[in-house]
């Protein structure tokens, strides 16, 4: 499966903003997917991921009540919808794709990436 991410951009504090990775060469459903994130000088971190039936089975605790995911089976493509963005929610944001079974939260456990999208957030 291919994976591409949009929706990035310059944001204020408090601003919401979503980001799509659309699939492509395979459908989505079989993968269970999530989001990470890459802050400048930081290494990449897991912050949320959704299983294939579409639920939500892990989360980063710093986006808890403010971040949430979906997927459309039918557009073969997955949302992440930002609330409440913060200075420190900055980084290049990338989607991936694995076949494991669980609530993966390692990067080394994904095996599809996109190449990522820039959300920057100002005070």
């Amino acid at each position: 499966v291919q994976l591409q991410a949009s929706g990035g951009g310059l944001v204020q504090a408090g601003s919401s903003l979503s980001l799509s990775c659309a699939a492509s060469g395979a459908r989505i459903r079989s993968y269970y997917m999530g989001w990470f994130r890459q802050a400048p000088g930081k290494e990449r971190e897991f912050v949320i991921g959704i299983n294939r039936s579409g639920g939500i089975t892990a989360i980063k605790d710093s986006v808890k009540g403010r971040f949430t995911i979906s997927r459309d089976s039918a557009k073969n493509t997955m949302t992440l919808h930002m609330d409440g963005l913060k200075p420190e929610d900055t980084a290049v944001y990338h989607c991936a794709a694995t076949t494991i079974v669980g609530a993966p939260t390692k990067s080394s456990d994904y095996y599809y990436w996109g190449q990522g999208t820039l959300v920057t957030v100002s005070s």
